[in-house]
């Protein structure tokens, strides 16, 4: 899977579009290698999201095409996450 799908089916990312620009402006990383939008993430890769002073540390945990909001949470797990990174979360 497309490492700015995985993103926005996760709900790391809300939008898909924010998740591609993230991954296009070079803020997006795979186990420590620049992502573009199209890279494939697998199982056990390490995504590291950094906007601004703010800084995301993700393991992946399981990818799938669909899943309901209350079971996106279970796709991966947090290593490392700044609480003010992603608001737009906490807000819906």
């Amino acid at each position: 899977m497309r490492i700015d799908k995985y993103l926005k089916v996760s709900r790391i990312i809300k939008r898909r579009t924010v998740a591609n620009e993230a991954c296009s402006g070079g803020r997006v990383t795979i186990n420590g290698k620049v992502a573009k939008p199209g890279t494939d993430v697998h199982e056990g890769d390490i995504i590291t999201i950094r906007f601004g002073e703010h800084l995301g540390r993700y393991e992946i945990v399981s990818i799938a095409e669909t899943v309901k909001k209350d079971q996106a949470s279970l796709m991966y797990k947090i290593i490392e996450e700044d609480p003010t990174l992603f608001d737009e979360r906490n807000q819906s």
